[in-house]
């Protein structure tokens, strides 16, 4: 299992529980702790919700997750290797897409410039309409 290698590359002790946690982040895509609890609980029931938080935040600790704001609520997490997007939030349907993080490059290149600041846009949800919705 290519967790096991990464878990302990990263120092990590190699537990049941942060290779569950880390596969259903990879599987679900950007997923909220309540559901990656859910997909882990599918096979392995006795794992609570606190548990997933502390292997969340292990994980986000040594770089193998990140989390990101999608709207009102609380964090989503995705996997750190597939930060080459933005999120695209529709404030109508809720839906989330991605554009490729190169479109916010001139964006990101005038802030450097005009402010000195310097942009993380791994954390970066636009909000607006979808392409359904717009219709």
């Amino acid at each position: 299992m290519a967790e096991q290698h990464e878990l302990r590359d990263k120092g990590l002790r190699l537990t049941p529980q942060r290779e569950l946690v880390l596969s259903a982040v990879r599987e679900l895509g950007h997923a909220t702790p309540e559901e990656v609890a859910e997909k882990v609980r599918a096979t392995h029931p006795g794992i609570n919700l606190s548990t997933v938080y502390r292997n969340l935040e292990t994980l986000e600790n040594v770089g193998l997750v990140q989390h990101t704001h999608l709207g009102h609520g609380g964090a989503t997490y995705h996997a750190s290797e597939v930060l080459t997007h933005l999120h695209l939030v529709c404030g109508t349907c809720g839906s989330v897409g991605d554009a490729p993080i190169d479109v916010a490059a001139n964006f990101v290149q005038n802030l450097a410039d005009d402010y000195g600041f310097k942009t993380d846009v791994s954390h970066f949800a636009i909000y607006g309409l979808c392409a359904a919705c717009v219709k």
